[in-house]
């Protein structure tokens, strides 16, 4: 939303003063924020809209596994590091991706990391966390709806592949 400048605002109200324009162009603009700030989060509904709040993982020089926590619509409730590794790897267990979304409910999410090699193809053990992770999901009723490997080269989604176990 853009508002109008102090000076068309002097032109269309023609009696406002100079101070009384420049107020009125203060709060407008304070209730353009305001309003944009009380908006809900969109919803995640694709392996990019994902990309969009996970992919800042990808610069990282170790793993780090992270979990984005959603609502029943799918909008992100919040977000967590769950492991950071080393070079090549990262420890990550049901356990700890779960544990966030019991204490604070979350009815899904998404799950990422990084490769700092730059190449996002997934491993062997990328492919047996996600599988553990959705089997997992599916006995705790919180469904796993991708998990994005991203690096400097692009990005991996189990979920587009048709590789997720959920």
């Amino acid at each position: 939303m853009t508002h109008a400048s102090e000076a068309e605002l002097v032109s269309r109200v023609g009696d406002a003063s100079a101070a009384r324009a420049a107020r009125l162009s203060a709060a407008l603009e304070l209730a353009e924020l305001w309003s944009s700030a009380d908006a809900p989060p969109e919803p995640i509904d694709s392996p990019r809209a994902a990309l969009r709040e996970l992919g800042d993982i990808a610069r990282h020089r170790k793993e780090h596994f992270v979990a984005l926590y959603l609502d029943a619509c799918h909008r992100p409730l919040y977000r967590e590091t769950v492991s950071v590794g080393t070079l090549t790897a990262s420890l990550v267990h049901p356990r700890e991706v779960f544990a966030p979304a019991l204490e604070r409910p979350a009815a899904a999410l998404i799950v990422a990391h990084n490769h700092p090699s730059g190449d996002p193809t997934p491993s062997r053990e990328d492919r047996e966390t996600t599988r553990r992770l959705c089997e997992a999901g599916r006995i705790l009723g919180l469904p796993v709806l991708d998990h994005l490997v991203v690096a400097s080269r692009g990005f991996f989604s189990f979920r587009e592949r048709g590789l997720l176990d959920a």
